[in-house]
């Protein structure tokens, strides 16, 4: 039964105007700052939970249902309603919500299953002080988990989309990735992804077409690059794909989970545009990440008193494509569509400015520095 249909009887029922609103969270939280009375059960969690009240100014918000963005409620007019009926409607709501819960359990497949399994284990792992790295035997069913696996993982942050079910994903997966996988959920709109070594295999096999060897790490780009394309154009729009070294599921799952989110969290920090993240692409953003910020920060004013061509939009350019070609002048040049004279003005324009020439390793490096802070810094 749909909410519209018992709120006209419910309306009968009480003598009072009701009516079904949603909120977001910032404005349910507001709610709870400024209430007249409270009742948020026996849940501490700050997550709206169905049958939780508010009540102010004459009128009293119970929730319905909830997700990561806004608030489902039932709002109810009128100052006359006993105490009695707002506890009977919430033991209904929070009664409902078992209800609900139970039946998703039922129409849970067994792969999904074991795969709820395996994510409130890694949840509690990563929560505790001393996490344990191995899975416990009873997780590990048969030894497909001891084999190696290529793991990623999958987050999507748009407000206002239809989150993807596990069923659909998978599915979705399968088609890229073939039937071996292993796809676990671990917080709302993040998803941890085993793939087969074959897929490793698939992508020598293309590279020894091409004439071409590639090295892991570039096969494991190149595998990421066409999951992100598929899932971008075929799923629910953008999101952001983390790739690492194969691994074993069964011995490193939560030291690849940490990795993997750290990576994101470094793509996204200090290459705001890009979506797919490596971590072996982001070893001096790590390195600088553990600076303290106030010293980060310190370092980039004392640079940019020196000149502000590094933040001109043309010289940005310029040096991002020149790292990006491990400063190589010619193929700069190229990928520029720029005569190699003019990339040679730009560069001696930086160096007679900031007394930093970007073709001599040290100054690189330097600069490389100073261009990821700004980055960040700017943001903030």
């Amino acid at each position: 039964m749909s909410t519209t249909d018992w709120l006209k009887p419910l309306e009968h029922i009480l003598n009072c105007p009701v009516h079904a609103v949603s909120r977001s969270i910032a404005e349910w939280n507001d709610l709870i700052s400024n209430a007249d009375e409270l009742w948020l059960g026996e849940h501490s969690t700050p997550s709206p939970i169905e049958g939780q009240r508010v009540e102010k100014d004459n009128k009293t918000w119970i929730v319905i249902s909830s997700n990561e963005y806004e608030v489902n409620l039932l709002e109810l007019e009128g100052s006359a309603l006993q105490a009695t009926e707002k506890e009977l409607i919430s033991w209904t709501l929070q009664l409902n919500r078992g209800t609900v819960a139970e039946k998703r359990s039922a129409a849970l497949s067994e792969t999904e299953r074991q795969a709820m399994k395996l994510s409130d284990w890694i949840q509690k792992q990563l929560e505790a002080d001393e996490p344990a790295y191995s899975l416990p035997d009873h997780l590990t069913v048969g030894s497909r988990l001891f084999n190696e696996m290529i793991p990623f993982l999958l987050v999507t942050e748009q407000p206002g989309t239809q989150q993807a079910t596990y069923a659909d994903l998978e599915k979705l997966l399968r088609s890229f990735m073939s039937d071996d996988i292993l796809l676990i959920p671990l917080k709302s709109q993040e998803w941890l992804i085993w793939g087969s070594m074959s897929l490793l295999r698939d992508e020598d096999s293309d590279a020894f077409e091409e004439q071409e060897e590639e090295s892991l790490e570039e096969s494991l780009a190149s595998i990421g690059l066409g999951l992100h394309e598929m899932l971008a154009s075929e799923w629910i729009g953008e999101c952001h794909l983390a790739v690492a070294h194969p691994a074993s599921p069964a011995k490193g799952i939560i030291e690849t989970t940490m990795l993997l989110r750290e990576t994101i969290n470094l793509g996204r920090k200090f290459h705001v545009g890009r979506n797919i993240h490596l971590p072996w692409m982001l070893q001096l953003e790590r390195l600088l990440n553990a600076i303290p910020e106030l010293q980060r920060a310190k370092y980039l004013e004392q640079s940019l008193k020196r000149a502000d061509l590094f933040v001109e939009s043309e010289m940005l350019s310029t040096l991002e494509t020149f790292f990006t070609l491990d400063c190589n002048v010619s193929e700069t040049a190229k990928k520029l569509y720029i005569h190699r004279n003019t990339l040679l003005y730009r560069l001696d324009k930086l160096k007679q400015e900031t007394g930093l020439d970007v073709r001599q390793f040290r100054d690189a490096v330097l600069v490389k520095i100073i261009l990821l802070l700004y980055k960040v810094t700017k943001r903030n």
